[in-house]
């Protein structure tokens, strides 16, 4: 059974069909890439996932558990995190603030303190900013605190929103280390991304979607190859 399941889910913003009939399913420990330009209904989707918006028709199942329509926390509480475009960090909090922010749903576990700890890991800069302010982080630094205050969560899916937009390409390379660490843990992936070369890399199944629709779907590496994705996003 897989994970995370969606079935022919569409979105209405009024009366514009934001999502058009997405399916696809996700297992443990896989890295899923929802690859699109912008407006292509990418975050849309991880929302509908998460409870920030409502799904118009279809189905959403974690674990074969329906999920469409609960509560946001409910959703973290079950397994989902979300890690928003744009960072979305608490800027007069601090570094520590914000990541035990992320474990709101959890905060009397002893495993708080644990997972503090494996966030410093992930990004031991965080680790020496942990007493500053996060307004005053470089925006590479807010990306990183964003995706580990997902991480306390402790979710068995993970979504990724954008996770490269506006950074540097050794930051990058560092959030894609991560990633790929992520993963071998057993956590699940989606990879909402504009750039497609770094997330079909990672993917171990790729979706594209244009226009709230899907495309193109299969494993990451042939999505690479594919003469239309290479044309339409990687320059091809």
């Amino acid at each position: 059974m897989a994970l995370l399941e969606l079935e022919d889910l569409r979105v209405r913003y009024g009366h514009i069909q934001a999502v058009q009939g997405v399916s696809f399913s996700l297992n443990q420990g896989q890295v899923l890439a929802l690859v699109g330009a912008n407006g292509a209904g990418k975050s849309t989707v991880l929302k509908a996932v998460i409870g920030l918006v409502r799904p118009a028709a279809g189905a959403i199942r974690l674990g074969g558990a329906a999920i469409a329509g609960r509560e946001p926390a409910e959703i973290v509480r079950a397994g989902i995190a979300l890690c928003p475009e744009g960072r979305r960090v608490f800027p007069e909090l601090t570094v520590l603030k914000n990541l035990q922010s992320g474990a709101y749903t959890r905060a009397r576990s002893p495993e708080v303190e644990a997972d503090l700890e494996e966030a410093f890991r992930h990004f031991p800069i965080l680790r020496e900013r942990r007493r500053q302010l996060a307004g005053s982080l470089s925006g590479g630094e807010q990306q990183m605190l964003a995706i580990a205050r997902a991480l306390m969560a402790r979710p068995r899916v993970l979504m990724l929103d954008e996770p490269t937009l506006g950074l540097a390409p050794l930051v990058v390379q560092e959030i894609g280390r991560v990633v790929r660490d992520i993963r071998a843990r057993g956590v699940s992936i989606v990879l909402a991304e504009q750039n497609a070369f770094w997330a079909l890399r990672l993917a171990d199944h790729a979706v594209v979607m244009e226009t709230g629709r899907v495309a193109l779907s299969g494993p990451g590496p042939e999505m690479l190859d594919n003469p239309y994705v290479q044309k339409a996003y990687l320059g091809g």
